[in-house]
C-alpha cells in the first residue's frame, strides 16, 4: 500500500511529459538546420562572400571582375599573404579588400613587398589600425556616410568618372606626393599616394565595388580605371586560415632565434569580432530564457500538508533566521486583513494606517496612538516582545468581534 502511494505521488516527469516539453524546440531546430542546408545548396554556386569577385549576390564583386576581364585584365583571387606578395610587380594591381584584418607583421611584410614593386596597391577602407603601417605619413580620420560626391581634384580617372558614390574613411597626409579626391567634410575619401614608379590608392569605402552599386553614378568608370590600369589584377581576400597571421617571428641571428611572440600574437585578428558576437548571442539567449512566457502554472503537490504544519514550519524558519521583523509583519498583516471588514474598511485600505486606525478606534473607543503602535509599529527587539505582540493582536481581534 505504501509503495503504491509513493509511486502515484511522485513529482518526477514521465517520458511522455519530457517529450511534450522538448518536441517544439527539436522541431524548430530541425527546420532551422534544413533551411540552412537548403539555402547553402541553392546559393553555393554564386555566393562566396563580401567583395568576392566570384560572388553574384548584392555585396559581391563579380560584376566588376567580369568587366575587367572583358577589357583584357586577368583577375587572380588569393587568400594568403604569401600568394599576394608573390605576384606583385610593375604590371600588377594588388587589391586588398580588408587591410584591417591583417596582423601587424602581415602589414609590414605587405608594405615591404609593394614599396619597390612599381605596381599599384589599392587599399579598401583602411583605418588607423592599418594605414599607419601600410602607408606611413597618411592619417585615417573618422568615417562619413557614403553618398554621391564630385571629384574636385585633378586625377584623370576621377574627373572622367564624374560623381561617384564614395565616403567612409577620410584621409590626410603629411609631406607626401598625393592627390585627394571626392572630399567629405574637407578631407578626401580617395587618396592616391605616388611612390616612385608605382602608387598606392586609398579608397575610404568599398561600396562602389558591390554588384548592386556598380551601375550607379560613375562607380563603374572609377572602379575600372583604378583596378584596370595594369594588365594583371591580384584580388587579395585576407583569410583567418592564413598561417602567416600567426607565423613565428625570426630574429637577426637566423632560423634558430627564439620565438618572442606573446599569446595575443597567436590569435588571428578576426577572432575578436567572433568572440564579441558569441558574447552578444549568449546575452540574448539568457534574456530569452529568463523571460517568463505566460502566467505561472500551478503544480499539484506530491503530498498534502496540514495548514498547522506549514505555519509551524515557517515559524521555525523565522526563528532560525532571527527574523522577528518578518514574523511581526506577517502577524500584523494577517490581523489587519481580518479586522478591516469587521470595522467597515474595504480590503484595499486594510493596510492604510490613516484609514484602518480611525475606524478601529471609533469601534472600540480607544486611543489612536496605541492602535497605531499595535497595528503598524516597529518590529519587536526580542522574542518575548514578539509573543506579547501576538497575544495583543489576538485580544484586539476578539474585542472588535464582540464590540
Amino acid at each position: 500500500m505504501t509503495g503504491v502511494t509513493a509511486a502515484s505521488t511522485s513529482s518526477a516527469p514521465t517520458p511522455h511529459q519530457v517529450w511534450v516539453r522538448i518536441r517544439g524546440l527539436l522541431l524548430a531546430l530541425l527546420v532551422l538546420i534544413a533551411a540552412g542546408i537548403a539555402l547553402a545548396t541553392v546559393r553555393s554556386g554564386d555566393q562566396h562572400g563580401l567583395l568576392d569577385p566570384r560572388s553574384a549576390d548584392r555585396y559581391g564583386s563579380r560584376a566588376i571582375s567580369e568587366l575587367l576581364k572583358e577589357r583584357g585584365v586577368s583577375v587572380d583571387v588569393v587568400t594568403t599573404l604569401d600568394e599576394a606578395t608573390a605576384e606583385v610587380g610593375p604590371d600588377t594591381t594588388l587589391l586588398v579588400t580588408s587591410p584591417n584584418l591583417l596582423a601587424p607583421r602581415q602589414q609590414s611584410e605587405l608594405r615591404a613587398a609593394t614599396d619597390d614593386s612599381a605596381g599599384r596597391t589599392v587599399l579598401l577602407a583602411a583605418s588607423p589600425s592599418s594605414v599607419h603601417t601600410l602607408v606611413p605619413g597618411v592619417r585615417a580620420k573618422s568615417a562619413g556616410p557614403v553618398a554621391p560626391r564630385s571629384p574636385e581634384c585633378s586625377l584623370p580617372a576621377a574627373r572622367s568618372a564624374g560623381d561617384v558614390e564614395t565616403g567612409g574613411v577620410r584621409y590626410a597626409s603629411d609631406g607626401l606626393d598625393t592627390i585627394g579626391c571626392f572630399p567629405s567634410g574637407g578631407l578626401p575619401t580617395l587618396l592616391v599616394v605616388e611612390q616612385g614608379a608605382g602608387d598606392t590608392v586609398l579608397l575610404g569605402s568599398p561600396d562602389l565595388l558591390h554588384n548592386h552599386r556598380l551601375a550607379n553614378q560613375g562607380n563603374a568608370s572609377l572602379a575600372l580605371q583604378l583596378l584596370g590600369s595594369r594588365p594583371h589584377l591580384v584580388w587579395y581576400l585576407p583569410s583567418l586560415a592564413d598561417t602567416s597571421a600567426t607565423a613565428g617571428y625570426r630574429g637577426t641571428e637566423g632560423d634558430d632565434a627564439p620565438d618572442n611572440r606573446s599569446f595575443a600574437d597567436l590569435i588571428p585578428q578576426g577572432w575578436l569580432w567572433g568572440t564579441l558576437q558569441l558574447a552578444l548571442a549568449a546575452v540574448l539567449a539568457a534574456i530569452w530564457r529568463a523571460r517568463r512566457l505566460g502566467p505561472l502554472v500551478t503544480e499539484r503537490l506530491p503530498v498534502a500538508i496540514r495548514a498547522s504544519e506549514s505555519t509551524e514550519g515557517r515559524a521555525r524558519l523565522y526563528r532560525k533566521a532571527n527574523a522577528r521583523d518578518r514574523a511581526a509583519e506577517s502577524l500584523r498583516s494577517a490581523a489587519r486583513t481580518r479586522i478591516a471588514p469587521l470595522v467597515g474598511v474595504p480590503p484595499r485600505d486594510a493596510h492604510s494606517p490613516s484609514t484602518l486606525v480611525p475606524a478601529v478606534s471609533a469601534r472600540l473607543g480607544s486611543a489612536d496612538d496605541s492602535l497605531q503602535t499595535l497595528l503598524f509599529g516597529p518590529a519587536p527587539s526580542e522574542d518575548a516582545a514578539l509573543v506579547r505582540l501576538a497575544d495583543q493582536l489576538d485580544t484586539l481581534e476578539r474585542e472588535v468581534r464582540t464590540s
